[in-house]
């Protein structure tokens, strides 16, 4: 009985104990999946998808990779605020800091009389002691204000080029803001005058790397134009402007537009300036442009507020009066108008009529022919016409005649000014016409002899201008690109051979003529970043052949020195036996192998990043998980970042 009672009160525990034990492994399974289940929930209503849950027993585990430290922090908060904190274990990583995308490396230049400020953000690895040494010696009295700031990341593809571009841009623009990134330039500045814009633009995009993404905004004061000059004609060749002056952009379009209307084609030159005489310049030429065009040919000249009208030659008188009777009742105040209807001229071969001519050859060459009225005045055309071409290039050929106008010799002095403006051309005086033709690489000649003759010979006198523009003469346009000089260079060097004196650095006799016809090909080229590169054959050791060649491209760029070529820009490297082009085992490929180079030195394309689907898809995941923090988080995530 005793044992029997023992049996019953031991198995009545022992299912006590199971019982309870199952009821516990419920109890414990129930947590887990509520904890798992609930911090689950918790981190995708964060968008906090990429963070895995798992539960054992009491403990939370979280793993899975965080896109940042802050959003790690983030989904710890998440699960901390389902489950208690302390039953959160974090197993979870955080993405390589290394993957995360560089900031904008930038500088902000600024130049002016006070000296050179430095503005931005700039690679740690940015030598910022040699960027003082090129940008000080700029500066007004050496002041440089550096207030850049760095970040150690890897300096970004073509950042090197366009940083030392800026520098050799900033030496030309002492009044500029220069705006450096990556592969791109943005210049402001100021010029003197019309004249160095054009010239400073052409020689910044000359210079500028070709895959470099260039701005320019060059500004020039505005000219004072004295006298406020427009002139307008109509002949056989057309409508056309000999000048053309206006005070705003909004004169020159309205003036513009009234000569399309009397069927002019093509893009005047028309100067903005200042020295208008009247706010209502543009409605007196409007008005004057109209009248012209009723009269079919002729000429309307502007010269400050005077106007002086000149028909064609045969016009109708009917029609010629009443054409100036209504412009002279249209223009506005101040303007007064002066009409000329020429008479035909009575053809009468009896008729001796005086005429006074210069040329001016394309050498430079002078010849003074025709009528002078005295001594006087022949030595006075003489000196005059020696002070604008020159002392060596003057030929009189001038007989005197004291029956000539008044007038003649300043008529005289006047046409030789204008044709001095010209590269070469042709100038006659007549009692009646001063008649001037010729070319010109200034693309504003025309205007600025109108301008002349207006100025220095009144409103009644007539003339007759035909200047053609040519670009070859313009000493800005014809500036060869550096790629047209790499490519007559090596014209040059296709048939004409730097050689050396054998195992010497020293050019032969026969280099020098070479370098000289090389210098002035470089002379015309002004500023361009150029490798002289020395190549030598394979026999002997390699070490002492590199040495050679670049004692030889040294020696070459040297040479272009003495000849006073500029070569700041210019770097002389030798090659050795590394870049054969032709072969070492025969003599006449062992002669085409000794030879000196001349390339343009190019930045290194900056490659396009690659994109795949992966990219894509890990880019948009990235932004979807940062965009699901709210505020509160992220005021969260900068207290964790403190601490």
């Amino acid at each position: 009985m005793r044992l029997s009672s023992l049996a019953i009160i031991s198995t009545t525990f022992g299912l006590a104990a199971g019982l309870s034990l199952i009821g516990a492994g419920f109890a414990v399974k129930a947590i887990e999946d509520g904890s798992e289940l609930g911090v689950r929930r918790a981190l995708d209503d964060r968008g906090l998808h990429w963070a895995e849950v798992h539960a054992d027993g009491l403990q939370v585990f979280l793993t899975g990779t965080a896109p940042t430290e802050a959003i790690r922090f983030n989904a710890l908060s998440a699960a901390g605020g389902v489950v208690d904190a302390a039953r959160v274990i974090d197993k979870m990583t955080v993405r390589d800091s290394a993957k995360l995308q560089a900031p904008r490396f930038s500088i902000e230049i600024l130049r002016n009389d006070g000296g050179i400020s430095l503005i931005g953000l700039v690679p740690a690895s940015t030598d910022r002691a040699e960027l003082m040494a090129k940008i000080r010696p700029l500066a007004a009295n050496g002041k440089v204000t550096d207030l850049l700031e760095t970040a150690d990341y890897p300096v970004p593809d073509a950042w090197d080029d366009t940083l030392d571009y800026a520098i050799r841009a900033l030496k030309s623009l002492p009044r500029s803001k220069v705006s450096v990134a990556a592969g791109a330039v943005e210049i402001r500045a100021m010029s003197n005058s019309a004249d160095d814009k054009r010239k400073l633009e052409a020689d910044l995009n000359r210079t500028a790397p070709d895959d470099l993404d260039l701005t320019l905004n060059i500004s020039a004061p505005r000219p004072v134009i004295t006298p406020f000059t427009l002139r307008f004609l109509i002949d056989e060749n057309g409508p056309r402007f000999d000048a053309c002056s206006a005070e705003d952009e909004d004169a020159r379009t309205r003036i513009i537009a009234a000569a399309e209307k009397a069927g002019m084609t093509g893009k005047p030159n028309c100067v903005i300036g200042l020295g208008v005489p009247s706010p209502n310049w543009a409605d007196a030429v409007e008005t004057a442009l109209t009248a012209l065009t009723e009269l079919g040919q002729g000429s309307v000249t502007f010269s400050d507020a005077d106007v002086t009208l000149v028909a064609a030659e045969g016009t109708a008188q009917g029609q010629f009066d009443r054409v100036v009777g209504e412009l002279e009742n249209a223009l506005p105040d101040v303007f007064a108008l002066h009409s000329v209807l020429p008479k035909p001229e009575k053809k009468d071969a009896a008729t001796d009529v005086p005429e006074f001519t210069a040329t001016l050859s394309p050498e430079g060459l002078v010849q003074l022919r025709g009528r002078l009225t005295d001594e006087l005045t022949r030595t006075a055309a003489e000196t005059f016409a020696k002070a604008r071409f020159g002392t060596a290039v003057i030929h009189t050929a001038a007989r005197l005649d004291d029956s000539l106008p008044d007038s003649w010799g300043l008529r005289v002095l006047t046409a030789l000014d204008g044709l001095s403006r010209l590269s070469n051309g042709y100038v006659m005086v007549t009692p009646a016409l001063i008649t001037l033709s010729g070319k010109t690489g200034n693309p504003d000649a025309s205007a600025e002899i109108a301008r002349l003759f207006a100025n220095q010979l009144g409103e009644k006198e007539r003339f007759d201008l035909s200047v053609d523009y040519v670009e070859a003469l313009d000493p800005v346009a014809s500036i060869p690109t550096p790629e047209e000089c790499e490519a007559r260079i090596g014209e040059i060097l296709k048939t004409r051979k730097i050689n050396f004196e054998p195992g010497s650095d020293k050019p032969d006799q026969e280099a020098a003529a070479i370098l000289d016809d090389i210098a002035e090909i470089l002379k015309q080229c002004g500023e361009i970043r150029m490798e002289v590169g020395g190549h030598t054959d394979s026999q002997g050791r390699e070490e002492m052949n590199q040495a050679l060649s670049q004692r030889r491209a040294q020696a070459v760029l040297n040479a272009l020195r003495e000849r006073k070529v500029l070569t700041s820009s210019f770097t002389a490297k030798g090659f050795g036996e590394e870049q054969p082009i032709a072969d070492n085992e025969t003599e006449e490929g062992r002669d085409a192998n000794r030879r000196i180079e001349f390339k343009l030195i190019r930045p290194e394309p900056t490659p396009e990043p690659e994109t795949t689907l992966e990219s894509i898809a890990q880019s948009a995941q990235e932004a979807a998980t940062e965009q699901a923090i709210d505020p509160a988080d992220a005021a969260a995530e900068g207290g964790s970042n403190d601490e």
